[in-house]
C-alpha cells in the first residue's frame, strides 16, 4: 500500500499551531508579545548514558562529559570535569553539546538551566539533561526565562515521579513561555543584568561580611578552650591549667540519647511539634518549618528522648553535622533520631558551655572525623558518648560563657545578614516576574510583533 502523503501546513496554519490558546496563557502579556510552547520555537534532544561496565576517567582523553554535578548557577564548572576514552566517544559521538545550545537537566537536580561555555564545545551530554537548539531567539533571554518561577512551577507540575523523578523531553516540548520581539529580547537581557550586577555585588559583600565574623568567632572560640581568655581569672584565682581535666561525654552527661529511628509517616496533623536537623541552628531552633506529630506517635518518641528546657541539642548526621544549641521550648516535643540530645551533670558541666565547645572547629572537626556509615555517615551514639575532650571546672566554664557572651554579643548582629541573602535571591525572582510580564519598562508598543518572529521561526523548522 503506498504511503499516505503527509499534508503541508501553511505558514498561517503552523502560526495558529505554535500559539497558546487565549484561555491556556498564564497571565496577560504586552500585545505585541505571544505565548508559545518551547517545541515550537527550538528542538530539544536527550543526552547519553556511557556503555554499561565503562566508567568515566579522571585524565584528560579530550573528550569531556558533561555530568549535572557540573552544571550550577547558569554555566558549567571546569573543577572537576570528566572525561570519556576515544572509543566511548566514537559509540556516543552524536550525543554531543555545542556553544550555541542551552542545557537543562531531566534527572536529578531537575530545571538547572545554563549556557554552554565556548571550553565545553562538543562535549559529550549526561543521559540526565537535554539540549535546546535555538536559532533566532537570544540565548540569555532564553535562559532568564527557562529559570523564571512561571517556567520552574510548570516544570515541577508535569515531572513524572517513581524511583527517580523524570522530566521527558515531551514534556519539555509543552513548556509555555512568553515570547517578545527580538529586539526587545536583548533589551530586557541588558535590564535584568544590570540589575543583577548591583544585587550580586550586594551579595558579595554581605558573603564577605559573614565570611569574616565566622573566622573572628571561631578565632575566639579556640582561645576559649586553650585557656587562654581566662588566664587572667586563673591567676586571680590562683588556679593553674592542670585544673582542666580529661572527660568523655558520657562521664559528664546524664543521658545522651537521640529521637526516634522510625520516622513518622503523616507529620502534617497532631498536637505536638516534630522537630529535625533542618530546625537546629546555632542561634536556636528554627520553627518556621515545623511539622507536627499524634499524640500517641508522641507519647513513644518522648518516652525515648524525654528532651527538657535547657538540654543541648546535638545534630549527628546529614550536611549540617556537629552543630549545637540549647533547647529554650518549654512544651514537650518529638525528636528526630537526626537530633542527639545531651543533658549535662549540674555539678560539671553547663550547658551552654558544652553549646560554644560543640561549635567550635576543632571539636566539630573531630566529630565529624568520628563520622561513620557509606550510603548515609552519621555520627553514632557510642562516638558521641566517647568523645574526649578537656573541660576546666564549672566556675570557670561559668566565665568562659560571660567572655564568649560578651564577645559574641555583636557578631551575633552580623548573623542578621543572612536574611538579606534570602531577600537578594527573593528580589531577583521578582526581577525575572516582572521582566517576563512587559513590566520592566523596555518595551515598545510600536514595534513589530512576535508573531513575526515566530513566523520566521516556523518556517525554518
Amino acid at each position: 500500500m503506498a504511503k499516505k502523503k503527509q499534508i503541508e501546513l501553511t505558514i498561517e496554519e503552523k502560526l495558529q499551531n505554535a500559539l497558546v490558546p487565549k484561555e491556556e496563557q498564564p497571565y496577560k502579556i504586552p500585545n505585541n508579545w505571544c505565548w508559545v510552547r518551547l517545541g515550537n520555537i527550538t528542538q530539544i534532544k536527550g543526552g547519553k548514558r556511557i556503555p554499561k561496565g565503562t566508567s568515566l576517567l579522571k585524565e584528560n582523553t579530550g573528550y569531556k562529559y558533561i555530568r549535572v554535578t557540573d552544571m550550577k548557577n547558569g554555566t558549567v564548572l571546569n573543577d572537576d570535569i570528566h572525561y570519556i576514552s576515544k572509543d566511548i566517544y566514537n559509540k556516543i559521538s552524536n550525543y554531543t553539546i555545542s556553544k550555541n545550545d542551552i542545557y537543562i537537566t531531566c534527572a536529578g537536580t531537575i530545571g538547572r538551566v545554563g549556557i554552554i561555555p565556548v571550553e565545553f564545545d562538543g562535549a559529550n551530554l549526561t543521559e540526565n539533561a537535554d539540549k535546546i537548539i535555538i536559532k533566532h531567539i537570544n540565548k540569555n533571554l532564553l535562559v532568564k526565562v527557562l529559570s523564571s518561577y512561571i517556567v520552574q512551577k510548570q516544570i515541577q507540575e508535569v515531572i513524572t515521579t517513581g524511583c527517580q523523578p523524570k522530566l521527558a523531553i515531551k514534556k519539555i516540548e509543552q513548556l509555555k513561555i512568553p515570547l517578545p520581539p527580538i529586539n526587545e529580547q536583548q533589551r530586557i537581557v541588558e535590564r535584568i543584568e544590570s540589575l543583577f550586577v548591583k544585587l550580586d555585588r550586594a551579595k558579595e559583600l554581605i558573603e564577605n561580611t559573614l565570611a569574616q565574623f565566622e573566622q573572628n568567632k571561631m578565632a575566639i572560640l579556640h582561645k576559649a578552650f586553650i585557656g587562654e581568655l581566662t588566664a587572667k581569672w586563673r591567676k586571680e584565682n590562683n588556679i593553674d591549667l592542670s585544673s582542666w581535666q580529661d572527660y568523655q561525654l558520657k562521664d559528664i552527661c546524664e543521658k545522651i540519647t537521640d529521637g526516634t529511628h522510625n520516622s513518622p509517616i503523616n507529620t502534617d496533623l497532631g498536637d505536638y511539634m516534630y522537630i529535625t536537623a533542618k530546625n537546629i541552628k546555632e542561634e536556636g531552633i528554627d520553627l518556621s518549618k515545623i511539622t507536627y506529630v499524634s499524640s500517641d506517635i508522641h507519647e513513644k518518641i518522648y518516652a525515648r528522648c524525654n528532651v527538657e528546657f535547657g538540654d543541648v541539642l546535638y545534630i549527628k548526621d546529614g550536611a549540617t553535622t556537629g552543630i549545637a544549641t540549647i533547647n529554650t521550648i518549654k512544651e514537650q516535643f518529638s525528636l528526630l533520631s537526626s537530633v542527639a540530645v545531651l543533658k549535662p551533670k549540674k555539678n560539671k558541666l553547663l550547658a551552654k558551655y558544652l553549646v560554644y565547645k560543640l561549635n567550635s572547629n576543632e571539636v566539630r572537626n573531630m566529630m565529624i572525623n568520628n563520622m561513620s556509615g557509606v550510603a548515609i555517615t552519621r555520627l553514632t551514639l557510642t562516638k558521641i558518648k566517647q568523645a574526649k575532650m578537656k573541660f576546666p571546672t564549672i566556675e570557670e566554664q561559668q566565665e568562659i560563657v560571660n567572655i564568649l557572651d560578651n564577645l559574641l554579643a555583636k557578631y551575633n548582629k552580623i548573623k542578621n545578614l543572612e536574611q538579606q541573602l534570602e531577600k537578594i535571591e527573593l528580589l531577583k525572582k521578582a526581577i525575572l516576574a516582572k521582566a517576563f510580564r512587559g513590566e520592566l519598562g523596555t518595551n515598545n508598543p510600536d514595534e513589530e510583533s512576535a508573531e513575526n518572529l515566530l513566523k520566521e521561526i516556523l518556517a525554518e523548522k
